[in-house]
This record gives C-alpha cells, sequence and structure tokens, in this order.
C-alpha cells in the first residue's frame, strides 16, 4: 500500500474515531440530563451539544429498563411478585429524579385546569402540584403496578427492557414533528427540534433491544406489537391534544407521553398474552 493511500485510511480512520466519540459525548450529555448517574469527566459540555442529544432519548431509556429490570430480577427471589414490581419502579424514579413523573403531574394540572393555552402553560410551569397531578400521578403509578405484577413472573424484567427506551421514542416523535411552545424552560435548549436523521438514529436505538427479545423468543412478538400499536395510539392521541390545547408542546408534555406510554404498552402486552 502506498504513503498516500495509507494517509487516506489513518485520516478516515481518525475522522471515524471523532465522530463516535463525539456521538458518545451526545449520549453522556443526555444521560446526565434525565437521570442521576455521573458521567466521565472526559464528556465536558457544550451548550450546542445538548440540543443534538435528544436522538439518544431512547438509548437513555435502555440504562433505565436496565436498572430496573437489574431490580425486579433480585427482588423477586425474596419478595412476592407485586413487591418486586413496587422496588423496581422506585428505583426508576430514583434513577430519573422523578422527571417525567413530574412532567405528567404538570399536564395533568395544566390540562385539568386551564381554559387557554397561556393559562394552561402558566399553571403547567407553576412549581406547585394541584390536585388534578396529585390524582393523575397516583393513578398512572397504581396503574403500571398493578399491570406489571399482573404478566407473567417472567415477562416483567423484559417488559421493562422493552417499554422504557420505546417510551423515549415516542417523546422524541413529538420533538421530530411538533413545536416548542415555550420562549424559555430546562428543556428549552434540549429540545426544540430534532432533524428527521436524528430521529432515524433514536428509531434505531429504540429497535435493538426489541429486535434482540423477539430473535431470543423473550416475549411472543404478538405481545409486543399490541404494546408498540398502544403506545402509538397513545402518543397520537396526546399530541392532537397538545397542538389543540398549547399549540405544540413543553418538557412537561415529553414526559406525560413517556409516562402513558410506557403504560400503555403494559397494558397492550398484557392484553395480548392474556387473550
Amino acid at each position: 500500500m502506498s504513503k498516500w493511500a495509507l494517509a487516506v485510511a489513518a485520516s478516515s480512520f481518525a475522522r471515524f474515531i471523532k465522530l463516535c466519540v463525539h456521538q458518545l459525548r451526545l449520549f453522556f450529555i443526555a444521560l446526565q440530563f434525565f437521570t442521576r448517574l455521573p458521567i466521565p469527566l472526559w464528556v465536558g459540555f457544550e451548550s450546542g451539544w445538548l440540543s443534538h442529544a435528544a436522538r439518544y432519548f431512547p438509548a437513555v431509556g435502555i440504562v433505565v429498563g436496565a436498572v430496573t429490570a437489574s431490580v425486579y430480577v433480585l427482588s423477586i427471589w425474596v419478595w412476592p411478585q407485586p413487591v418486586a414490581v413496587l422496588l423496581s419502579t422506585v428505583a426508576g424514579i430514583y434513577l430519573t429524579g422523578a422527571f417525567h413523573e413530574d412532567g405528567f403531574a404538570d399536564v395533568c394540572d395544566g390540562l385539568g385546569g386551564g381554559r387557554t393555552p397561556e393559562r394552561t402553560l402558566e399553571i403547567m410551569k407553576d412549581s406547585h402540584i394541584g390536585a388534578f397531578g396529585v390524582i393523575g400521578i397516583g393513578l398512572i403509578l397504581a396503574l403500571k403496578c398493578i399491570t406489571l405484577s399482573s404478566l407473567p413472573t417472567h415477562s416483567v424484567a423484559i417488559a421493562l427492557l422493552a417499554a422504557h427506551p420505546l417510551s423515549r421514542l415516542a417523546s422524541a416523535a413529538l420533538i421530530w414533528r411538533l413545536s416548542y411552545v415555550r420562549a424559555d424552560g430546562k428543556a428549552k435548549l434540549l429540545a426544540q427540534h430534532m432533524s428527521t436523521q436524528e430521529f432515524c438514529i433514536a428509531v434505531v436505538t429504540a429497535s435493538l433491544p426489541v429486535i434482540a427479545i423477539c430473535v431470543a423468543g423473550l416475549l411472543p412478538w404478538q405481545a409486543i406489537l399490541a404494546g408498540s400499536i398502544a403506545m402509538v395510539v397513545a402518543m397520537l392521541w396526546l399530541a392532537g391534544i397538545f397542538l389543540r390545547r398549547i399549540g405544540g408542546y413543553t418538557g412537561d408534555c415529553l414526559g406525560a407521553v413517556q409516562q402513558v406510554t410506557e403504560v400503555l404498552f403494559y397494558l397492550g402486552l398484557l392484553a395480548a398474552i392474556t387473550l
């Protein structure tokens, strides 16, 4: 091989490594934003990275799903299934700092108490939680735990591994297709826009654990399909509500979509398994 060819190969390899490192940085930025997990010091931070980290929402879901599934698997050796499910749910809430649950509660308050887009956004921004938020978060957590407890014992951990990345993909779909409606907000830099290429990366990332589950035969593909359809229907339904009520989405809306679609995946899974 000539020196010129070697130089070209070395340059191409260096660019490839640089690209991989940058993608890894974006993943760690997303992980830092959505979880309590520490990230390596070498990652650093630039504000421009934050706006491109949304492509790795599902990758963060894989991490959260792995942690909650691990807690469930360890707990089921000691306690009954409902206790193991509750402990895995607590682990997920602690790991994410109740980030998505808080968004869901704010959306419940805003949609329940607001009569105009301005008032709805004002209520959602309020740090105090109202009756709609308390009732909503209580019911959705109860529904999540009851549904998971009703699944076959061996299916719960697998369901968690699939639902967390897929539900975050549903949130990413809002960023891809809708407009961010706040002039400010903690999610503004992270969630203003997503290109089709970035969304495709999110789709591939979310699909990897699901494909692995289907290939390994850990869950019936029909059940996964039922859960996925339920998620898509819920996401489209919520997106329509957000468009009518506030003209787009906020960071709280992303959290609400993640919570609702996660539960709908479990419900679809349970319906398909028990039929």
